[in-house]
């Protein structure tokens, strides 16, 4: 794990804000400020923000970084199975991006019986469903056992602000979300990413337990993936070999994800009905290391620290402005 100096600037050197009024099309995602630029690109920077439960929770120093340097990883190790959405990476932040129209459902492909969240499965199945997702659950399976084979659970994607909601296979053909053509094949490229990422986690001593993948049609309608792939935010990763002792003792597995975060603010409250608390310096800190972790990890690489000397958000920007210097 990388050494993190300077701890007592960690939380004041964070990009929380990547709106630059030089650069057309802004939007703001949860945690990515994106840009709308000519000739179907599309400016993605990964800020420090971190959100859980629908809502930005707090900012994790390094979080935007670890984003996407991690997707960067992953992009380069699967692009033989589908292709990705990148031009170029500006900034260690910054995604310079095909501009895609995105398909309107997320595919999650999930290896084992876990979650936190309303549209995981294990809190579904702690309520007593066994059809989820139009897949059938026997009796008497605990949390976060091995599921028989990789399943896919679809959601909806929601207009800004709402929620991801569940749907099954059968009633996105039913409506036509996409076409039957569109479906099969995302399907098939999402396990077929899904069974690399999980290959290659395992020769890092990691086991990828579930991901969330984003799909779009490029200006020649073939199927991209887009967003990012296989990262802390979007995937759930537990370290292999503590796994089994941690399942038979009825404990969470050490993992390196956001998971972290989401049973930290479970302990403190209902995060769908209650207020969240104010996350502790010490706590995003430990989780800002777990991040770093998994980078290292996974990549083999040491995590370099941001120069704290000099702002995330102006180096971003210089980078933007040596990119797209017709705007600046």
């Amino acid at each position: 794990m990388a050494k993190q100096t300077g701890n007592a600037h960690q939380l004041d050197n964070l990009l929380i804000d990547a709106e630059y009024p030089e650069l057309p099309g802004f939007s703001r995602n949860k945690v990515r400020d994106t840009y709308q630029l000519p000739d179907r690109r599309r400016l993605l920077i990964a800020t420090d923000r971190q959100s859980a439960f629908d809502v930005v929770l707090a900012a994790v120093p390094y979080k935007g970084q670890v984003l996407t340097q991690i997707a960067r990883y992953w992009f380069d190790e699967t692009k033989d199975i589908c292709p990705n959405h990148v031009i170029s990476y500006p900034d260690p932040n910054v995604v310079m991006a095909k501009d895609l129209d995105m398909l309107p459902i997320e595919i999650v492909v999930r290896s084992y019986l876990t979650g936190s969240t309303n549209t995981s499965i294990w809190p579904m199945y702690e309520r007593g469903e066994r059809m989820i997702y139009g897949h059938k659950f026997p009796d008497g399976l605990k949390k976060n056992q091995k599921l028989s084979k990789s399943i896919i659970t679809p959601t909806t994607k929601p207009p800004q602000g709402g929620h991801d909601a569940p749907i099954t296979e059968f009633e996105i053909l039913e409506t036509q979300l996409v076409t039957t053509e569109q479906w099969h094949e995302i399907k098939e490229k999402s396990l077929a990413l899904f069974a690399r990422g999980q290959e290659l986690a395992a020769t890092k001593g990691l086991i990828l337990v579930d991901t969330k993948y984003e799909f779009g049609l490029d200006e020649n309608g073939v199927v991209v993936v887009a967003d990012e792939i296989h990262t802390p935010d979007s995937s759930r990763f537990w370290i292999a070999e503590t796994y089994q002792r941690s399942f038979e003792a009825g404990e969470e597995p050490n993992s390196l994800d956001k998971e972290f975060l989401r049973l930290w603010v479970v302990s403190q409250c209902d995060p769908y009905n209650d207020p969240i608390p104010v996350i502790p310096d010490d706590t995003l800190r430990e989780f800002s290391n777990k991040y770093v972790a998994l980078y290292e990890q996974l990549t083999g690489l040491k995590f370099e620290i941001p120069e704290t000397s000099i702002p995330v958000r102006e180096r971003v920007r210089s980078a933007l402005a040596l990119e797209l210097s017709e705007y600046f």
